[in-house]
């Protein structure tokens, strides 16, 4: 293995250019899909990653539950610095499946939740209005499993009362993109990354913009008039409220940054539909850089697991 075993935990370096242009250059459907893609398998190798320096150092405490052969000095040979790399590594791996299973479990709950307070409330198909005069609108995806809890839009009367009816389509079709695309399936994947390896966070902040950057091109598309859903989304800013649930995708928060670089997007000509960026420009470069470090880091992961069970099969008696 060597020092190999060690670059799946900061390859995910490589990827950061490209989140940050990935928004200028690309189709937001394009930016969400790639990114969410480069912080899903980043995170797959750091955990393997992880995995694999917990059996080095699981292997060296007294009393583990591992076959003695797997303590073979070969098998500590095949790390540098072993003893601490994978003392360390237990702790870090435990916090990573720890972090992931809360924000998993946190997710259910919220969606569970959710669905339950706005079971019986009034609104058209697909849609809950809340007795709220704050101003905020949110999309409610279906739980997996249970027909009876299918995909959903929550939209406060304050919300309603604030914009006029040609806003209110672009409000709608924006939340219905969400739940069309599978916004919640994305933001999901790469929380559960970041949660494995902090660098990738910047990844998850990029995903949580361009999926609003998806769905405000998909209510531009659907309502026929860019510059109205512009409008929507600066006026909508304006007068609302964080929405209950902030893991849920809502159609704009009161945030200093990215409601303007929405209105702005919004405002010039539609994105380009395509997924890569010409390769002679700075993102292209950026996204070379990208899939090399994330095709790099699957390399080492895999060199590494092999390596390590042919020394494991061959200290390992029969």
């Amino acid at each position: 293995m060597g020092v190999f075993v060690f670059l799946p935990l900061v390859l995910p370096l490589t990827a950061l250019p490209i989140a940050k242009l990935a928004e200028q250059h690309l189709h937001p459907r394009g930016s969400t899909r790639l990114l969410t893609l480069l912080a899903a398998v980043l995170g797959l190798c750091s955990t393997l990653c992880l995995g694999l320096l917990m059996v080095v150092g699981t292997a060296q405490l007294p009393g583990n539950p591992l076959p003695d052969g797997w303590s073979d000095p070969a098998v500590r040979a095949a790390v540098p610095g072993a003893e601490i790399a994978g003392s360390a590594a237990i702790p870090l791996l435990a916090a990573a499946l720890t972090a992931c299973a809360a924000a998993l479990r946190r997710h259910l709950r919220v969606l569970a939740r959710t669905h339950r307070a706005l079971a019986g409330l009034p609104g058209g198909s697909g849609t809950a209005v809340l007795p709220d005069d704050e101003a905020y609108a949110y999309a409610v995806p279906g739980i997996p499993g249970r027909p009876g809890r299918p995909g959903r839009i929550a939209v406060s009367r304050g919300m309603l009362r604030s914009l006029d009816d040609d806003e209110r389509r672009a409000l709608f079709a924006h939340e219905r993109a969400h739940l069309r695309c599978r916004h919640h399936r994305y933001l999901l994947a790469v929380r559960l990354a970041s949660c494995v390896n902090p660098l990738l966070l910047p990844l998850r902040s990029a995903v949580a913009f361009s999926t609003e950057r998806w769905a405000d091109e998909e209510a531009a598309r659907a309502v026929g008039d860019r510059r109205l859903t512009a409008r929507a989304v600066g006026r909508a800013a304006l007068i609302a409220r964080p929405a209950p649930h902030p893991g849920l995708a809502h159609f704009a928060a009161p945030e200093p940054g990215p409601v303007p670089r929405r209105v702005a997007a919004l405002l010039a000509p539609v994105p380009p539909a395509r997924s890569w960026p010409p390769a002679l420009t700075p993102a292209g470069l950026a996204a070379l850089v990208a899939a090399a470090g994330t095709a790099a880091s699957a390399l080492s992961a895999l060199n590494a697991a092999v390596a390590l069970f042919v020394v494991l099969k061959a200290a390992t008696p029969l």
